[in-house]
């Protein structure tokens, strides 16, 4: 079954409590939060987000999956775990190490949250194979990170089919995240090749009906 994650990285100001209620109402999956510190990528919306999971946690039940694009992971997850999120992914390109990358793992258990590991375009796949046993999710950026509404790169499309290959002849349950460039013209080339969660934040936010383009991605 796939799940739809709805980016709130473009909500307009004073519209917020409409949108997260409509995107709750037509049926999304979880809020995907985009935490950025203008270090790690140019944008810097960390204060931002922090404000609106908050407020999403006194309005809805809907999970938080919050996706940190930071260079300093432990006090994102200090910051952000106290929220209770259903998953907390964290870049492998923000890790100077293996080391780092397993510490980061042990740290979010101890906000008993799920645990994603998320990669840019250009890292390699085969990179976080090891890692594989000790998290819930990964997450293949098929945009770079750090802004929205960019198109999909379509080789990103093999990047997912290795990944679901290797997770199948492992007999991994590992959840497969795609993030940037997401619509309708996209969606079944991500879903076929292996995807089974769907970040949208414009193709979601821009309609004039959420239900609708929610229900047709998750088909």
């Amino acid at each position: 079954m796939v799940e739809v994650s709805t980016s709130i990285l473009t909500v307009k100001d004073g519209e917020e409590a409409q949108t997260f209620l409509g995107l709750e109402k037509a049926k999304t999956d979880y809020f995907h939060i985009d935490v950025m510190d203008g270090k790690f990528v140019e944008k810097n919306t960390y204060n931002k987000m922090l404000r609106y999971s908050e407020y999403i946690k006194r309005l809805s039940n809907l999970p938080l999956d919050i996706h940190f694009m930071v260079e300093d992971v432990k006090k994102a997850i200090d910051d952000f775990g106290s929220l209770e999120p259903n998953i907390m992914t964290f870049h492998y390109e923000a890790c100077k190490d293996n080391q780092e990358i397993m510490k980061n793992i042990e740290y979010i258990k101890q906000y008993h949250s799920k645990i994603g590991i998320s990669v840019k375009p250009e890292t390699k796949i085969e990179n976080i194979y090891e890692f594989l046993p000790y998290v819930h999710m990964i997450l293949i950026m098929t945009v770079e990170p750090g802004k929205g509404g960019q198109t999909m790169l379509s080789t990103m499309i093999q990047k997912i089919e290795k990944l679901k290959k290797y997770i199948e002849e492992n007999n991994y349950e590992i959840d497969i995240e795609v993030d940037g460039g997401i619509n309708l013209k996209t969606m079944n080339k991500v879903k076929k090749a292996g995807a089974n969660i769907l970040v949208a934040g414009t193709a979601i936010l821009l309609a004039k009906d959420y239900s609708k383009i929610i229900e047709e991605l998750k088909k």
